[in-house]
């Protein structure tokens, strides 16, 4: 089975399962085609992660496919540009540009587990990107969002826009300077990007806009193989990647939710403990959460029980709160999917632009819409997140699993930002406490934390829900696009048959497809 945002990348990555591929092969696959149907999302400008379930060994691997900050990325070469401590790293143009992690991830999960090779997984990306394909419906919406920052600079509109404009809904959208681009890396391997003349084109690029990105940043890049985390919940153990992704922050709410019983209290009561949870979560989370590699990050303090029932008592079930981090014990456009194959092998994979079509900036000829993941670096010193070069930000995207005794129950992630975490804990609850199968889990309204107390509701949740938590004094933002609640995907293993059910996001255009 795969279940993916678009449903010519589904039938690419079921197309490879078909053909004798594992389930790294699908989802590789999957997310080459995403590069080219939904290019607004995700590509290999951007970065990835991965957790890859091995059934014969029982064992979870997590893949940390993000990039580093460039060598000149320094905090004073920021300052040098007009920014200060307390500003936020532009969204757009070259300083948020970051080296683009997703490539070098898929090449490495192929080449440990893969069947059919680069080549093999890019074709259907190539022939989509050739021939052309039929915009589908809310990723052209999305797409119209971003027209107008691709205008801003001519290799983008060149390659994005079709005379100006962005893809109606049916309309064939063509993307050859893409696909040539692939074409070289199937042909030439992944040191084309990195070490050769596509990477060239893209440090050109960005040097031309004022950045700091190389060759040598691209050269020097590795992925990184990591330790998964995990929280215990009502008897399920969930499996998230760790730091410098945010799957901490959904592992801390949902520590703080396990000792309530959500079936017994009332949809009011179960919505407020979930929002409060979930800002305390990301209190603890903006403050902590850095590279590892480079930052002490306190998880095992995070995750502690002592410190989990600390936070809890800051949970007031009259009174909307707006908490401070902790001080633990010492110890926005983005595709998701997700593929189990024969042998019941699984993958839960995420890959991202970051915004919309990223910085905005697309690399000379290529084709390749480069990433703004920079933006989530802090600029004050004092930060562990702040920037430095070859450091890994804060990062928002995030795959997850499921397991009970050893067993791989479910696969599954929701996509959107800072949703992404707020996401994981209302879908995990609507599994593992409400017995929701996978559609309806997805299917289910949702809230958004936004800040302090402002939370959104999707239009779903009754009026009578959103009268009590204003009552209670949440600050209620009316709700926005569906797109901004997050949109995910699920497949489900029966533990006693065998059988697989899936689920697909009604917020996102995808679906999921097995045999």
């Amino acid at each position: 089975m795969v279940a993916a945002s678009q449903p010519l990348a589904t039938l690419a990555g079921l197309d490879a399962l078909r053909a004798g591929g594992d389930a790294v092969d699908a989802a590789v696959t999957a997310a080459a085609a995403l590069n080219v149907v939904e290019p607004i999302s995700t590509g290999i400008g951007g970065d990835m992660f991965a957790l890859v379930w091995r059934a014969d060994e029982k064992k979870l691997y997590a893949l940390n496919g993000s990039g580093r900050a460039p060598a000149a990325a320094t905090l004073e070469a920021y300052y040098a540009r007009g920014l200060s401590k307390t500003d936020n790293i532009p969204v757009e143009g070259a300083l948020p540009i970051t080296v683009p992690g997703a490539l070098h991830g898929w090449h490495t999960l192929l080449e440990r587990w893969g069947r059919r090779g680069m080549a093999g997984a890019l074709a259907p990306a190539i022939r989509l990107a050739r021939d052309g394909y039929p915009v589908s419906e809310l990723i052209a919406s999305g797409w119209a969002l971003n027209a107008p920052r691709m205008r801003k600079f001519p290799d983008t509109a060149r390659t994005y826009l079709i005379k100006g404009q962005s893809p109606r809904a049916g309309q064939i959208m063509r993307i050859p300077a893409l696909g040539r681009s692939f074409e070289r890396i199937a042909a030439e391997g992944i040191d084309v990007f990195y070490n050769g003349a596509i990477g060239q084109a893209i440090a050109d690029a960005v040097q031309a806009e004022g950045g700091f990105l190389t060759l040598d940043d691209l050269r020097v890049h590795t992925s990184t193989w990591v330790q998964a985390i995990h929280s215990d919940y009502h008897g399920h153990q969930v499996y998230e990647c760790p730091p410098n992704g945010q799957g901490l922050a959904a592992l801390l709410a949902l520590n703080l939710a396990s000792t309530y019983n959500m079936r017994a209290i009332s949809a009011a009561d179960a919505m407020h403990i979930l929002i409060e949870a979930m800002k305390l979560a990301f209190a603890d989370a903006h403050r902590y959460i850095a590279d590892p590699e480079m930052s002490d990050v306190p998880v095992e303090g995070l995750l502690a029980p002592a410190y989990t029932a600390q936070r809890r008592q800051l949970i007031d079930m009259g009174q909307a709160g707006a908490p401070s981090p902790g001080i633990p014990p010492s110890g926005k456009d983005t595709i998701y999917l997700t593929v189990v194959d024969e042998a019941r092998n699984a993958v839960s994979f995420i890959g991202s632009n970051c915004h919309g079509i990223g910085s905005g900036i697309v690399g000379g000829e290529t084709g390749i819409a480069l990433q703004d993941r920079g933006v989530g670096f802090s600029l004050d010193p004092a930060h562990p997140n702040c920037v430095a070069p070859g450091k890994r930000p804060y990062h928002t995207i995030i795959p997850s699993m499921i397991l009970r005794d050893d067993q791989l129950l479910y696969t599954f992630g929701v996509m959107g930002g800072p949703m992404q975490p707020q996401g994981h804990l209302q879908v995990a609850i609507n599994l593992l406490d409400l017995g929701m199968d996978p559609q309806r889990a997805l299917d289910a309204p949702r809230f958004r934390v936004i800040a302090g107390r402002r939370v959104t509701f999707e239009p779903d949740v009754p009026g009578e829900v959103v009268d009590e938590l204003r009552r209670r004094g949440h600050e209620i933002v009316p709700p926005t696009s569906p797109a901004s609640y997050g949109r995910g995907q699920i497949i489900m293993l029966d533990p006693e048959t065998g059988a697989l059910a899936g689920g697909s996001d009604p917020r996102a255009d995808g679906c999921a497809i097995g045999y």
